[in-house]
């Protein structure tokens, strides 16, 4: 832990990579604790992987077409948001088939990525970054991008939380208290857009669910406030994002994937003590 903590004195890279976690874990904790306790994993799911769609195509334009003023995380910002709110009006209007539609969605997004890549000249180092996660790959432009929408993030839940908190628990309670519930859940989702794209940074679009979930997993296993569920799971995705960092420069494994690795057996080793412990 010395050497990291030395590499991390010595090395921008492996600092700013470090930086990048800790912002995207205070986002992915708050953001996370509404989808799980909303129970739309499945949804963000889907909302994680249609962004592919805006990244191939930004890529396509700045490498085929010399088009250089939208870069890719901007395109996967546009699109994830596009993708929010059109699954948000299927989950509010079309339910019969709600799953289908949404998993139809999942591939087209996938889809138009795969097919503006294929047509993008050069190797495209950058489309394996945003796939599996490349942290030290984020640039101080990155960095400036992650806070920006850190704290458009934190100033929208500071300012809605009690309306998410109804709408999370009872909808139909919440619409007798007079709240636009549609409303409410198409921005919840636009906000779970902001964060995945925030996430994708850090463990690209392969493993976001991940992190999206796993943290606010573990910490509702021991408490049902919604506001201490948040709290844990921001302690604990930025206790990965820094423990798996370490371990990935130590073990000399890709960050993204060692993070992910670290979330999923803690989420396991958690519930297997919980269950010997009761």
């Amino acid at each position: 832990m010395i050497s990291f903590l030395e590499a991390l004195y010595l090395n921008p890279l492996l600092l700013s990579a470090v930086i990048a976690g800790l912002a995207s874990s205070v986002v992915s904790g708050i953001i996370g604790s509404y989808v799980v306790v909303k129970r739309i994993v499945f949804i963000s799911g889907s909302i994680s992987h249609s962004v592919l769609g805006g990244i191939g195509f930004c890529l396509w334009l700045e490498r085929a077409k010399g088009i250089t003023w939208i870069s890719p995380l901007e395109g996967a910002l546009l699109s994830g948001i596009l993708s929010a709110l059109i699954i948000g009006w299927i989950h509010l209007y079309y339910r019969q088939r709600e799953d289908s539609v949404i998993a139809a969605l999942w591939s087209i997004g996938m889809a138009i990525g795969i097919l503006f890549i294929s047509q993008t000249p050069g190797f495209n180092v950058e489309l394996t970054n945003f796939l599996i996660g490349n942290i030290l790959w984020v640039s101080k432009t990155d960095l400036y991008i992650l806070f920006a929408l850190d704290l458009f993030i934190l100033l929208c839940v500071a300012c809605m939380h009690k309306r998410f908190l109804a709408i999370c628990f009872d909808d139909e309670q919440a619409a007798l208290q007079g709240l636009k519930v549609k409303a409410l859940y198409l921005f919840l989702l636009v906000l779970i857009a902001v964060s995945i794209v925030l996430l994708i940074q850090v463990v690209g679009i392969i493993l976001v669910m991940t992190m999206l979930t796993i943290p606010a997993a573990i910490a509702n296993l021991f408490t049902s406030c919604l506001s201490f569920v948040m709290a844990w799971a921001v302690f604990i995705s930025c206790l990965l994002c820094f423990s798996g960092t370490a371990l990935a420069y130590h073990l000399d494994w890709p960050a993204g994937a060692t993070i992910a690795l670290l979330a999923g057996i803690a989420y396991v080793a958690t519930l297997i003590a919980q269950k010997f412990l009761k």
